[in-house]
Order: structure tokens, then C-alpha cells, then sequence
């Protein structure tokens, strides 16, 4: 009987081993293994790609380019960069012409706008530049204030990083505008605009920027801390009854002769 107890007593001591270590794989798995998938998954999140205008952006900023031109017989268009590379140009001779070097536009002012947006694992923070550009003729000292002006309608390096396609085809706008303070052209004629109809719609929710950019994160905080409690009480269970022990076997007649004596 000894010796199939203490075989007994080494099988489950055996069994517990075998358990903690599958208990501690699990856990390694979880705590190290879920985080890093998660990482080598969310590590393209930061898209450093520049947006361009959008189609009713460019379709709504034409016109009212042309309607300038027509005004003040000069040309306004637009340049986008993501950092170095052309991502968008258009002007008053349409969506997707510039006015450089066209026979059309003797007479020019172009504003183009270089954005650079880094990845958020690099120390340098995203920036835009902004720049006037005009035909040969249209002196630099003009141009200047151009430039400078834009600022006045919210049109800064901030406004260009966060909305790059809205701010180009908006300083492209105001180009007229800013063309005529300086005496290159007579005011533009106020192009008409179509009344809006009915109420516009509420702007949804913005949110939390912090639970939306991380909460691939949060919900594998979330798992794991659940997990971690899991094993915790399943910890505290076995324990205690490793703590309790086996309870020891009657032997077989022990109550029997125990009875027996007492009538005697």
C-alpha cells in the first residue's frame, strides 16, 4: 500500500508540473506573444500617405476659378505635394491643368503646398510648407503679401497638415482676393452660389482620440487582465487544496471492530 501511494503522490506531483507549465506557457503566450502580433499588425496604422482634394473639392474650386479669370485675366491654380512628389494640380482651365507654361495663361498666380506627415515612431513632427508662385511679369514684392495674406483666412501650415486637400483648393480661392489688395487686378466679381436647402446635419461625434488610436490596445489590456484574474483564482483554488491534503482512508472493518469492542 506504501509503495502505490507514494506512486500515486509522484504521478500527481507530476500532473501539477505538467499543469503549472502549461499554465505558464499560456500566460507567456498571452502577455508576449498577443502584444507583439498586435504591434507587428497595428505597426502601418500611422498612414503617412497626403490626401488629396476631394472630387466635389476640385469640381466646386474650378469654377469659381474661371469666374475670376474671367474678371481679372489671370489665371489661378494650385500645386499639392506629398513632401516632393505632385499629388494634385488644377487651376482655372480645369482639374488636373496647371497654369504654367500654358499659352492660355499669359498671366499667372499659383499657391502650392508641400505636406510631409511622419510615422509616429519618429521624433519629427508632420509640417507643411507654402509657397506663391506667378508668371514673370508679376513681380515678387506682390507675391509676398500673397503669401502672407493667406494667413489671415486660417490658411497656416497647421490648417495644410490637417486638412491638406480642403486648404489648397480654399487658398486657391482666396487668390483673387488677395491679388486684387495688392493691386494686380481689379476686385473679382462675386461668383453666385446656390442657396443651401434645408437644415444642414449635425456633425457626428467626434470621439476620443486616445481610445481610437489605441484600442487595438485597450482590448488586449482588457483580455489580458481578465486572463491574469483567471489564473489567479484558479491559483488560490488549487492551493488551498494542496494546503487541505488527501483525506486518509478508513481501512476497511475499522468501524466494524470499533462497534464491536463497545458491546463487549
Amino acid at each position: 500500500m506504501t509503495g502505490r501511494a507514494a506512486a500515486a503522490k509522484a504521478e500527481a506531483k507530476a500532473k501539477e508540473k505538467r499543469n503549472t507549465l502549461v499554465a505558464w506557457v499560456v500566460v507567456l503566450g498571452l502577455f508576449v506573444g498577443v502584444p507583439c502580433a498586435i504591434g507587428f499588425a497595428t505597426a502601418g496604422d500611422g498612414d503617412t500617405d497626403v490626401p488629396t482634394p476631394t472630387t466635389e473639392q476640385r469640381t466646386a474650386t474650378v469654377p469659381l476659378l474661371a469666374s475670376a479669370f474671367e474678371g481679372q485675366g489671370i489665371c489661378y491654380g494650385w500645386r499639392l505635394y506629398d513632401w516632393s512628389t505632385e499629388i494634385s494640380v488644377g487651376s482655372n482651365l480645369g482639374d488636373g491643368t496647371s497654369v504654367r507654361d500654358d499659352p492660355r495663361c499669359p498671366r499667372w498666380i499659383e499657391v502650392s503646398a508641400a505636406v510631409r506627415y511622419t510615422s509616429s515612431s519618429s521624433e519629427s513632427q508632420d509640417s507643411a510648407s507654402i509657397a506663391v508662385d506667378g508668371s514673370p511679369d508679376i513681380e515678387r514684392a506682390d507675391l509676398y503679401p500673397i503669401a502672407s495674406g493667406l494667413d489671415r483666412f486660417g490658411l497656416d501650415g497647421d490648417a495644410f497638415v490637417d486638412e491638406p486637400g480642403w486648404a489648397i483648393t480654399r487658398a486657391t480661392t482666396v487668390l483673387p482676393l488677395l491679388a486684387a489688395e495688392v493691386g494686380l487686378a481689379e476686385p473679382a466679381p462675386a461668383a453666385a452660389t446656390p442657396a443651401p436647402s434645408g437644415s444642414p446635419a449635425p456633425l457626428p461625434d467626434a470621439g476620443n482620440d486616445l481610445l481610437r488610436d489605441r484600442k487595438g490596445w485597450l482590448i488586449t489590456a482588457a483580455v489580458l487582465l481578465l486572463v491574469a484574474v483567471l489564473f489567479v483564482v484558479v491559483g488560490v483554488r488549487q492551493r488551498r487544496r494542496q494546503l487541505r491534503g488527501p483525506v486518509p482512508a478508513q481501512r476497511a472493518g475499522a468501524g466494524v471492530a470499533g462497534r464491536t469492542r463497545e458491546k463487549a
